[in-house]
């Protein structure tokens, strides 16, 4: 996610210094991936939202704090982390202010960009579409740990090291979670490997 120009160490010690451009330079590079980790705890795309932008208010306002030697994105995505927790804790004991998401409609869910696919066969680009909405709704189907884990793996590129630090577990720990990830995943979408093409972009999906 390197922006060519600055690295995000960078660009907060700029914020640190108050610089508000800088701030917003960090705030469009991840607002995104941050809303899409987010919504796959809370499972409303509104909330998600919202406590994306509370989770870029809490960076600014903790910015004074940020030493260089920490990666932003390990920071940024345990803050992410803990609020979208936070949330869930409080609808547990605030249930009747929470309305039922669990049955939203996958078109309501944040899309991620993607390199251009058109120069695939409209068949393959069908079952390219199938199949990610399939692998998508195993993952939602996970363990808060398990699918954290996953997507920040799988959509962030962070190592496992970095994801022990948003997870706050041990590496050996983290290695596990992710490989019973891994192999649930496996399981659930077993039933849709009918061909090597399935097979094959499965393998991508997950790995």
């Amino acid at each position: 996610m390197a922006d060519g120009i600055e690295s995000d160490a960078e660009l907060m010690l700029r914020v640190k210094n108050g610089d508000l451009d800088a701030f917003e330079c960090l705030v469009e590079k991840y607002k995104q991936p941050v809303i899409n980790l987010i919504f796959r705890t809370v499972r409303d795309l509104d909330e998600a939202e919202d406590l994306a932008q509370n989770v870029f208010i809490q960076v600014f306002k903790a910015a004074g704090r940020y030493e260089a030697s920490a990666k932003f994105t390990t920071w940024l995505f345990t803050i992410a982390r803990n609020m979208s927790l936070n949330e869930i804790r409080r609808r547990s004991r605030h249930p009747a202010e929470s309305l039922d998401h669990s049955d939203l409609e996958t078109e309501d869910q944040p899309v991620r960009q993607h390199p251009d696919k058109t120069a695939l066969a409209a068949p393959d680009r069908m079952l390219r579409s199938e199949l990610e909405q399939k692998v998508e709704e195993a993952i939602m189907e996970l363990p808060e740990t398990q699918r954290t884990a996953l997507l920040l793996c799988r959509e962030e590129e962070l190592s496992y090291e970095e994801i022990a630090k948003v997870l706050d577990c041990s590496l050996s720990a983290t290695k596990s979670i992710i490989h019973r990830g891994r192999e649930v995943l496996k399981q659930k979408l077993k039933p849709y490997l009918q061909s090597g093409s399935w097979k094959s972009s499965t393998e991508s999906q997950t790995h």
